[in-house]
């Protein structure tokens, strides 16, 4: 009987210290823990590698989970067990900001970084696109108005490019892109897909009576195997595209820029996916990057408030930053001062977005 009471207080006392340790660990975090956006990531991890270097603090780590993924786990709630940062290449939606507060989760520190374009690439060995957004919206659009001028839709007929415009080339419309879950997927259909819906007349007028139908025909993708998820990995997609001369590839600028000696963008409407034409807002499928910081957490992860001020230096973010080198498009002077004052300030996001 002794024994077994001896064994029960030594089981009770491994429990009791187990689970001493689990809330030790659950309430303490010597690293910042960061998710999100695919394209963001390049650049975020540049700026963890050089705080991580030249700080006395721990290099963050890095998730690529996608925008929605992302702002997902970031707004799960408050404390260790969830992410202190979330990178998004599209801003932060109101259902978003709804389900952060839900969660506890009042004060959020919204930081934009730069400008990115939207590329449309293919392989260096095949023939350079040049296309209007009026046709990635027939080649990716899963109705499209019927090609005999009735105001009525269609199921996509379009089978190669050709098909849309005789001097495109024969070959099969076949176009690798991010997930629903991805920021370059959203802001894809609206600034492409949808830019090129409003060329139809009858359809823009749709807006005016139902916001809903309009967004229907003009973002719904095409399920037929002509748009292939990709999945996250921008690196994959450049991949894909080396080995498949057929194929387009969607993705964010920089890693256009980086993959130069094997892909080239498409020209849309005219203009070429270029660091200036970006910079000077003629390229039309461009939109600007985000991360989420969570001001709950500053002064309880170490770090947390450094890295958010090494991300808007002029080091990383100037005209000159090294992300620059990275490919990405610098903030007009007046927007990065806004940026650095809100950080500085520690100013929280108002919960109404636009």
């Amino acid at each position: 009987m002794k024994s077994l009471f001896r064994y029960t207080r030594i089981a009770l006392a491994t429990f009791a210290l187990g689970t001493c340790l689990t809330v030790q660990a659950q309430t303490s975090r010597d690293q910042i823990n960061i998710v999100g956006s695919s394209t963001v990531y390049p650049f975020a991890t540049v700026v963890a590698e050089t705080f991580g270097n030249n700080t006395k603090f721990k290099t963050p780590t890095i998730e690529s989970t996608g925008s929605g993924g992302g702002l997902k786990a970031f707004c799960a709630g408050v404390g260790v067990q969830y992410p202190d940062i979330t990178n998004s290449s599209r801003r932060i939606k109101a259902s978003e900001i709804d389900l952060c507060a839900r969660n506890g989760i009042d004060e959020i520190i919204e930081v934009k970084i730069g400008y990115d374009g939207i590329v449309i690439a293919n392989s260096r060995n095949s023939q350079l696109m040049k296309l209007t957004r009026k046709e990635i919206f027939l080649a990716l659009a899963k109705q499209i108005p019927n090609p005999d001028g009735s105001e009525t839709l269609i199921d996509n007929p379009y089978k190669n490019w050709s098909d849309i415009r005789s001097e495109l080339p024969g070959s099969k419309i076949e176009v690798l892109g991010p997930p629903p879950t991805s920021g370059t997927r959203d802001a894809f259909v609206e600034l492409a897909m949808e830019g090129g819906c409003k060329a139809f007349g009858w359809i823009n007028d749709i807006k005016k009576k139902d916001k809903n139908q309009f967004k229907a025909v003009c973002h719904t993708i095409r399920e037929d195997g002509s748009f292939i998820e990709a999945g996250e990995n921008d690196n994959l997609i450049v991949n894909k595209l080396n080995a498949n001369p057929d194929a387009l590839g969607i993705f964010g600028f920089s890693f256009l820029d980086q993959n130069q000696d094997s892909v080239q963008g498409s020209y849309v409407d005219g203009h070429a996916p270029t660091f200036d034409e970006i910079a000077d807002g003629n390229y039309p499928v461009s939109r600007p990057l985000y991360f989420y910081a969570k001001k709950a957490h500053i002064g309880n992860i170490p770090g947390l408030r450094e890295y958010l001020n090494e991300f808007i230096s002029d080091n990383a973010i100037g005209e000159d930053g090294y992300l620059t080198d990275k490919g990405l498009i610098p903030l007009p002077e007046g927007e990065k001062a806004a940026v650095v004052a809100n950080v500085e300030g520690l100013l929280a996001l108002k919960l109404a977005v636009n």
